[in-house]
C-alpha cells in the first residue's frame, strides 16, 4: 500500500512540472574526437627547451632514432655547451648568430631571454649514446669507429637493434669485428637480457679478439658478472689473463720503439764527434752548442720561410737542413782555424779551449736570442701518430730514426768513396805516413772539424722538433755523445751505432724495472766497468799510428 502511495506522487509530481522542466532542449551535435596528435622527431626539440633534465634526456633519445641530418648538429651543439633554448625550441649558436636547430634557418636576430640547454651526468650519457646511434648511421668510416668505441664503453641494451641493422648492411663489411665487439659489449654488461650460452661464449671471443685495455676491463667486469652463465665466467678470466700477456708483449714493443727512437738521437749527435775525436783527437766540448747552433738555425729558417715565402711554410724544416749543415760546419771551420789548429797533441788545453769557446756560444745565443726557449714548429706532415698493432708509433720519432740512417749511410759513403774520406781514413790511421805522402793534414784536419760540426747541426735540426730550443740544448747531449763514441770505439761509425742503440734500448729497457734515474746510473757503471776491460771501445780502430 506504501509503495503504490509513493508512486501516485511521483507520477502527480512530473505532471505538474512546468513545460520548460520536462521538455530539455535538444543538445548541441558532439564535435567530431580529434586523435592525440602523432609525436614526431620535431617534438624532440620542445623537449629539450624545457628545464627538466628528464624531459631534455627525453629530447635526447627521440633526437637519437629519428635518423635526421640536423638531428646531429643539434646534438654536436649541445655537446659544445652552443645549444640555446627558448620559445619552445631549441637554437645553435654559430659565429654569424643563431640559427633554429629544427629548420635549420637563420633565427631573429632579436631574441631575447634564451638560456643554454641544461647538462648532467645523466643527459651527457644519454647524449654519447644519441651521438653515437647517429654517427653510426649518417657518419663517415672513420667516425663510424669511434660511435662503436662509444657504445663499446658505454654499452645499452637499446642499441642492439642499431647494431643488428648496421651488421646486415653491406656497406658495413669492414666494421664487422668493431659492430660484433659492441654488440658483444651490451650483452655482457649488466642489466642486460640473457641470452644463450653460445651467445655468451661468442661475446668473450669476440672482445677477445679485439684486444686492448678497454676489452680487458669489459671482460674483467664480465668474469664476476653473477648473471651469466659459470662458463661464460671462466671463459671470460681465461681471455683476460691472455689480454694481458698480449699487452706485456705489445709494451715490450713499445718500449723497444722507444729506445730506438733513443738511439736515433744519440747517433745523430755522436757521429760528428766520432769524426772529430777519431781523426784529430780533439775533445770537442763545443759539440753540443754546434747542436744547438742547428737548432736556431731551424727556428729563423722557420721565421724567415713563414713571412717571405709563406707557401713553402710546410717545407721550412727541410730547407732548414741544408742551411744548418753549412751554418754550423763553417762556424766548426772557423773555431779550427782560429783556436784548435794551435792546440794540437795538448788534450787538456784542447778540452778547456773548446769548453770556453762553448760558453762563448751559449752567451751569444743568449744575447740575441734570450735566455729562454724558442718555439720550433713541428710540419703538420711530421706531426700525429699512427697504431701499428698494438703499438704507437709517433710519426715525428720516426722520422728522426729514418733521418739518423740516412744521414749515417752518407756520412759512411763520403767515407767510403770520395777522396776527403780516403784522406781522413789515412790520417785517423797514421798521420805521420799520411804527411809523408803528401796528404795535407792541416787542410784535413779543417774539412774533418766542419764536417763533423755540420753533421752536428743536423742534429740540432732534429732535436729541435723533440726537445726544447734553448741556450742549454747542447749540455743536455755531450756527455752522451762522448759516451756512445768512447763505448763504440773512437773513430769507428759501426761502433757508434752499436753504442748508441745498446745505450738507447738499454736505458730504456732498465726504466720500467728500476726507474730512469738509477738505470741510466747502472747503465753508465756498466760502460766504465767494459771501458775497463776494452779501453778502445767495442769496434776500436786498426792502423800502425793507432797501435803505436
Amino acid at each position: 500500500m506504501r509503495k503504490a502511495l509513493l508512486a501516485l506522487a511521483f507520477c502527480t509530481a512530473l505532471a505538474c512540472q512546468p513545460a520548460y522542466a520536462q521538455e530539455a532542449p535538444a543538445l548541441p551535435p558532439a564535435a567530431p574526437s580529434v586523435a592525440a596528435p602523432v609525436q614526431t622527431p620535431a617534438d624532440a626539440y620542445t623537449d629539450m627547451a624545457s628545464t627538466h633534465f628528464d624531459a631534455i634526456i627525453r629530447g635526447v633519445e627521440r633526437l637519437g632514432r629519428s635518423g635526421e641530418a640536423r638531428a646531429l648538429a643539434a646534438l654536436q651543439a649541445l655537446e659544445a655547451h652552443k645549444l640555446l633554448a627558448g620559445n619552445d625550441t631549441v637554437y645553435i649558436r654559430t659565429d654569424t648568430g643563431l640559427v633554429d636547430a629544427r629548420t635549420g634557418q637563420n633565427a631573429p636576430a632579436d631574441l631575447t631571454g634564451l638560456h643554454p640547454v641544461r647538462l648532467n651526468n645523466r643527459v651527457r650519457q644519454t647524449l654519447a649514446s644519441a651521438r653515437a646511434e647517429l654517427l653510426l648511421a649518417q657518419g663517415t668510416q672513420a667516425e663510424r669507429r669511434d660511435a662503436l668505441a662509444q657504445i663499446q664503453a658505454h654499452p645499452d641494451a637499446a642499441m642492439l637493434p642499431v647494431l643488428d641493422k648496421a651488421l646486415a648492411d653491406p656497406s658495413n663489411k669492414s666494421l664487422a669485428g668493431s659492430l660484433n665487439a659492441a654488440r658483444a659489449a651490451i650483452l655482457l654488461s649488466p642489466g642486460a637480457q640473457p641470452v644463450a650460452l653460445s651467445e655468451q661464449l661468442a661475446a668473450v671471443a669476440a672482445i677477445k679478439a679485439q684486444g686492448g685495455l678497454a676489452a680487458k676491463s669489459l671482460l674483467s667486469r664480465a668474469a664476476t658478472l653473477v648473471p651469466l652463465a659459470p662458463q661464460t665466467r671462466e671463459a671470460a678470466g681465461k681471455a683476460v689473463a691472455s689480454i694481458d700477456f698480449r699487452l706485456k708483449l705489445w709494451g715490450y714493443g713499445q718500449d723497444l720503439f722507444y729506445g730506438v727512437s733513443l738511439s736515433s738521437v744519440l747517433l745523430l749527435s755522436a757521429m760528428g764527434l766520432a769524426i772529430t775525436f777519431g781523426v784529430m783527437g780533439v775533445i770537442n766540448m763545443a759539440h753540443g752548442e754546434l747542436m744547438m747552433v742547428g737548432a736556431y738555425t731551424t727556428f729563423m729558417v722557420e721565421r724567415l720561410v713563414a713571412a717571405y715565402i709563406p707557401a713553402l711554410a710546410p717545407f721550412s724544416l727541410i730547407l732548414a737542413l741544408p742551411v744548418a749543415f753549412v751554418v754550423s760546419g763553417g762556424l766548426g771551420i772557423l773555431i779550427e782555424r782560429s783556436v784548435i789548429r794551435f792546440l794540437y797533441g795538448r788534450p787538456l788545453e784542447t778540452l778547456l779551449a773548446s769548453w770556453g769557446v762553448s760558453l762563448i756560444l751559449q752567451q751569444a745565443i743568449r744575447s740575441v736570442f734570450g735566455p729562454t726557449n724558442v718555439a720550433v714548429t713541428t710540419p703538420g706532415w711530421l706531426g700525429g701518430s699512427f697504431a701499428l698493432g698494438g703499438l704507437e708509433i709517433t710519426t715525428v720519432r720516426l722520422a728522426i730514426f729514418l733521418f739518423a740512417i740516412a744521414v749515417m749511410a752518407a756520412l759512411t759513403l763520403v767515407l767510403k768513396r770520395t777522396p776527403l774520406g780516403l784522406h781522413m781514413r789515412a790520417v785517423t790511421q797514421n798521420r805521420r805516413m799520411a804527411a809523408l805522402m803528401g796528404i795535407r793534414t792541416a787542410r784535413v784536419d779543417a774539412l774533418t772539424f766542419g764536417l763533423g760540426s755540420g753533421i752536428a747541426g743536423l742534429a740540432g735540426v732534429a732535436v729541435s722538433q723533440i726537445d726544447n730550443v734553448s741556450p742549454n740544448l747542447g749540455q743536455g747531449y755531450i756527455i752522451d755523445s762522448f759516451l756512445v763514441v768512447v763505448f763504440g770505439g773512437v773513430g769507428n761509425l759501426w761502433g757508434s751505432l752499436a753504442a748508441a742503440l745498446a745505450l738507447g734500448i738499454g736505458g730504456k729497457g732498465l726504466e720500467p724495472l728500476i726507474g730512469a734515474v738509477s738505470g741510466k746510473i747502472l747503465l753508465l757503471v756498466l760502460v766504465i766497468l767494459f771501458i775497463q776491460r776494452h779501453p778502445r771501445g767495442m769496434f776500436p780502430m786498426r792502423g800502425r799510428g793507432i797501435e803505436s
